[in-house]
């Protein structure tokens, strides 16, 4: 019993995948600034670079209305907390200027910094049915994509943001000026760790953010491990009539069976990098019921229930906690999954 009490606490540490193909629109009328995702980038590594590097590719479209150009960033955190940190200017020709001061003493431009080191931005939306016109090198953007960035860091793995922004650069002044202009822009993306143009990558690498790599073999472990406990756990509660061992029972089969469901979403997310998003909500739901059951468990134990005492005492207060306890934790699962949704999580420290 110990050993798959100690399982479960190691298995309610992990948190869940993310995806890591980006779909969505920005209506440029209602949103000045708009954060799409982050996503960890694994550290390059010399001797195997091209294989080793994030790549970010994919397609940024209009729906055909308005003639302006936007500006899509992909910024290391150094970069971004300034950037960001400034879209909130109300004047937003000034906060264009601003946003990118510091980005414009290393970021490439071919008509206003071609001694830029870094390739960070992109005019958007582009072309139908061609590369982004600051792609000068199509033939290293991705088949089927209009841009692709490689991202390389030789020190350690690191956190980038990805955004869109209604400004652009005049190409005769260079100065950074805001778009006043209604258009709703489309991006379809794809993150990965490893060259998207090989199948040498790690199945269980190639799809996650550096912080999730490996997740999919931590599931198949632990669902490995309850596996071969849940039978033993339900062979002692047929030998034995206490109740204690029952909730226990019950408990662990929760949260075996929720460990089955993030364990096939973590593999089918392996193979296409989207994954079955009902899945995991399911197998957090089952964990969330485990972890009340585990817990109603420990409150009958300090109660002395079925040891020293054959009825609980004060059940009114005690299953009132319980009961208050199961619904709060629900509820934070749900609203930390709105702040996903909300793209929120950038701020969460790498």
């Amino acid at each position: 019993m110990i050993g798959i009490v100690t399982l479960t606490i190691f298995l309610h540490s992990f948190l869940s995948v993310e995806l890591l193909r980006i779909q969505g629109t920005w209506d440029t009328g209602q949103q000045f600034f708009h954060f799409i995702t982050k996503f960890g980038f694994q550290k390059t590594l010399l001797q195997n670079q091209l294989e080793t590097q994030g790549y970010v590719f994919g397609n940024i479209s209009s729906d055909g209305h308005g003639s302006k150009t936007y500006t899509f960033a992909l910024l290391d955190r150094g970069y971004f907390l300034g950037y960001y940190g400034n879209s909130s200017l109300i004047d937003r020709n000034k906060a264009c200027q601003t946003m990118f001061y510091k980005i414009d003493s290393i970021a490439y431009d071919s008509t206003c910094n071609d001694e830029g080191k870094e390739d960070f931005l992109r005019k958007v939306p582009c072309p139908v049915s061609e590369v982004c016109v600051d792609e000068d090198q199509p033939n290293n953007v991705i088949p089927g994509s209009q841009l692709t960035f490689a991202v390389q860091d030789l020190i350690q793995p690191r956190f980038w943001y990805l955004s869109l922004v209604a400004c652009t650069r005049n190409s005769t002044t260079c100065q950074w000026e805001a778009v006043k202009d209604n258009a709703t822009i489309n991006y379809d993306l794809w993150l990965v760790n490893g060259n998207p143009r090989t199948s040498s990558h790690p199945t269980f690498d190639y799809h996650f953010s550096v912080e999730m790599q490996g997740i999919a073999e931590i599931y198949l472990v632990c669902f490995a491990c309850y596996g071969f406990l849940a039978p033993l756990q339900l062979y002692a509660i047929w030998r034995q009539k206490h109740a204690i061992p029952k909730l226990f029972t019950a408990s662990i089969l929760f949260v075996t069976t929720g460990l089955f469901f993030n364990m096939v979403q973590a593999i089918e997310f392996a193979g296409d990098g989207t994954g079955i998003d009902g899945l995991q909500i399911l197998g957090d739901i089952l964990d969330i019921l485990s972890q009340a059951l585990f817990m109603l468990v420990l409150l009958l134990l300090a109660k002395g229930w079925a040891i020293t005492k054959t009825e609980v005492t004060n059940k009114f207060v005690l299953f009132s906690v319980w009961t208050i306890y199961g619904i709060v934790h629900i509820l934070l699962y749900f609203w930390d999954r709105e702040l996903l949704i909300l793209r929120i999580f950038w701020q969460m420290l790498p």
